[in-house]
């Protein structure tokens, strides 16, 4: 089979013919029809993060394919299945996170595509009991963004409690900006949208943001504060000043929730104004499996639009250039 391989951080990745993987007990392996670019693909193949992964190994954790073969032991999903490869790869199962609906921290989890071989391949092994089925009538390529960028988003608004009425600031309407968006007004909030480019804020204006601000050429603090700040700011825009920025624009009481990692792994936190003005500030991680079925119904029930763009696997170089340099309306999703 085809696969896409990072053979070191300093390179770009090979396209290799490699042996189709063999499902142990308890896998089952997937023929991917669809596999979304995540950013997280990129600081894996360039290492950007404190815990490397071990080269070489395939990317790719936003996977959507056909179940071709299963390992023993398995029972569900069956063969002709059509599910989702997610990042979390796998977990204990047995540890209170695991137990208690917060899967996701598992210390002991493994993820798709950074410490297993993922998506961005012909074919993928993974664990049948953490695999996701997709519903019928759900397009696999709208499917493999919500894997991640739409389970990680409607987490990050979970989370943050958003109730209705409520305003929503989204810093950073992209591949997941633009789901977010779509996940606070499902809770009922009213958003604003916070981006440097207008193509994205028209992007989102086309999926019902109340307010856009263009922070290229607006202070998205003094703009967003003269409509009397927001009570949630998510920001998904990977540069400390704009963590910093989403900041200062909550009202009292409000929350900040982040879901980017910078790179310095480091934002400035002004502690009077968050103590004073009981600001909340919140981590959130991926979605479980649990989320990525309600994400799935969501979508299934037309209540998301994914806007995505399909490339070749061979392009995924090309592709992860374009996602730096934002060339890209929202997802790209590669095509085996």
């Amino acid at each position: 089979m085809r696969a896409s391989v990072v053979t070191s951080f300093e390179k770009p990745l090979e396209i290799r013919d490699v042996p189709v993987p063999e499902p142990g007990p308890g896998q089952v392996l997937v023929r991917i029809e669809a596999s979304g670019l995540c950013h997280t693909d990129i600081h894996a193949a360039r290492g950007d993060w404190p815990v490397k992964p071990s080269v070489p190994f395939t990317p790719g954790h936003e996977g959507v394919g056909i179940v071709e073969q299963t390992g023993d032991g398995v029972t569900s999903p069956a063969v002709g299945d059509r599910v989702a490869i997610p990042w979390l790869g796998s977990a204990c199962g047995t540890c209170q996170y695991c137990v208690s609906g917060w899967e996701t921290l598992c210390e002991a989890q493994r993820n798709t595509g950074y410490s297993i071989d993922g998506a961005h391949a012909e074919y993928a092994v993974a664990s049948a009991r953490y695999v996701v089925p997709v519903p019928d009538g759900v397009d696999p390529f709208a499917a493999a963004p919500l894997t991640c960028a739409g389970v990680t988003t409607y987490k990050a608004v979970k989370v943050a409690g958003v109730q209705p009425g409520e305003r929503v600031a989204i810093f950073g309407v992209g591949g997941l900006g633009h789901l977010a968006q779509q996940y606070a007004q499902i809770f009922g909030g009213e958003t604003v949208a916070v981006d440097v480019t207008e193509e994205k804020l028209r992007l989102a204006a086309s999926l019902g943001a109340t307010e856009l601000v263009n922070a290229a050429t607006t202070d998205p603090v003094a703009a967003i504060q003269s409509l009397g700040g927001v009570d949630v700011a998510v920001v998904l825009a990977a540069e400390p000043k704009v963590l910093e920025q989403a900041h200062a624009s909550l009202r009292r009481g409000g929350r900040l929730v982040l879901v980017s990692l910078p790179k310095d792994n480091a934002m400035r936190l002004p502690i009077f104004e968050t103590v004073l003005k009981g600001i909340s500030v919140i981590g959130s991680i991926v979605g479980t499996r649990d989320d990525l079925a309600t994400v799935f119904k969501l979508h299934a029930a037309g209540r998301t639009k994914v806007i995505y763009e399909v490339r070749k696997l061979d392009e995924i170089n090309t592709a992860i250039d374009d996602v730096l340099a934002s060339r890209v309306p929202a997802r790209l999703v590669l095509q085996p």
